[in-house]
């Protein structure tokens, strides 16, 4: 049975399989709350942004500290673009 998480939650049922996959609490309230909102689609490709790999190091850090991402001082391109991916 599908627990309530309360109003911050809209699609109760998706958040839960994204936790059982490991995706942290907030990706998970973000993309339940999208798909239950019919003027978004989470699964069609994101915005006009390159992708990562086309961003510069200090470019992919500075999104890093916006999301306080915790050790990315010490990362690498390679290991920052996984950080944001995963956050």
């Amino acid at each position: 049975m599908t627990k309530d998480h309360g109003k911050s939650v809209k699609d109760d049922e998706t958040y839960e399989a994204l936790r059982d996959d490991g995706a942290s609490k907030e990706k998970a309230a973000r993309i339940a709350n999208a798909k239950a909102n019919d003027d978004q689609h989470p699964s069609k490709k994101g915005g006009s942004q390159p992708p990562y790999e086309e961003w510069s190091k200090g470019d992919l850090y500075d999104r890093a500290q916006e999301l306080d991402i915790d050790g990315r001082s010490d990362m690498s391109k390679d290991q920052l673009i996984d950080a944001l991916r995963n956050h």
